[in-house]
């Protein structure tokens, strides 16, 4: 579904839903925001910047250092541990000065201290999870794209990842911007966009909200 007219700012720190039906226009839109598609009308900035106007290299070093993502299903490598899993971006990014530490500090908050030596093919879904949420912080990103990140988890485990984002949201002031099909999962949040045939509306009701212009 391509996007119609969809203009929006969003503040640094806010957990921001994106919701709508199948084929409405959300995975374009966060893959828009992901710098994976290119828009052929307007211009999106992040932190500032153009970055319709990057080459192809530049879009890959600016993806890899301001933009976290966070998948439905972890695509962790299998023959890796969890924090060998966890430390990949900031090894693509080339800036390991701290990056050990700073990968076992968020396993730490993600509550996977005791599990980081542990080859991802032996942990659970849950813990997959957490690990991607970690590996999607790494680099510090100013936004954080997460796509159906419940959506492959039983409801307990993703109440608590759910809650995870929220509190790493506030705690790091890193955005999160989260495509899902279930609202009410998610709670109270900063702000939530509704896609309905290619156009954006703020709130959860698009037939009682304003669209965005």
């Amino acid at each position: 579904m391509a996007l119609d007219n969809v203009s929006f700012s969003i503040e640094r720190g806010e957990v921001v839903l994106v919701v709508g039906s199948s084929g409405s226009g959300k995975s374009t839109l966060l893959n828009m925001i992901g710098l994976l598609d290119n828009p052929t009308n307007g211009k999106i900035f992040i932190d500032g910047i153009d970055t319709t106007t990057l080459g192809d290299n530049k879009t890959s070093s600016f993806r890899n250092k301001k933009l976290g993502f966070i998948f439905q299903f972890s695509n962790l490598l299998s023959d890796l541990s969890i924090l060998e899993n966890v430390l990949l971006p900031r090894q693509i990014a080339g800036t390991n000065n701290t990056a050990e530490k700073d990968a076992r500090d968020l396993l730490k908050a993600v509550g996977l201290e005791d599990q980081m030596h542990q080859r991802t093919n032996k942990i659970s879904g849950g813990q997959a999870q957490r690990a991607a949420i970690a590996r999607g912080l790494i680099n510090k990103p100013s936004i954080v794209l997460a796509d159906e990140p419940t959506g492959n988890l039983d409801s307990v485990t993703s109440e608590t990842i759910v809650q995870l984002m929220k509190s790493m949201a506030k705690k790091l002031n890193q955005t999160f911007i989260i495509v899902t099909h279930d609202r009410k999962q998610f709670g109270d949040v900063d702000r939530v966009i509704t896609i309905k045939d290619g156009k954006a509306f703020k709130g959860d009701h698009p037939s009682e909200m304003e669209i965005y212009a």
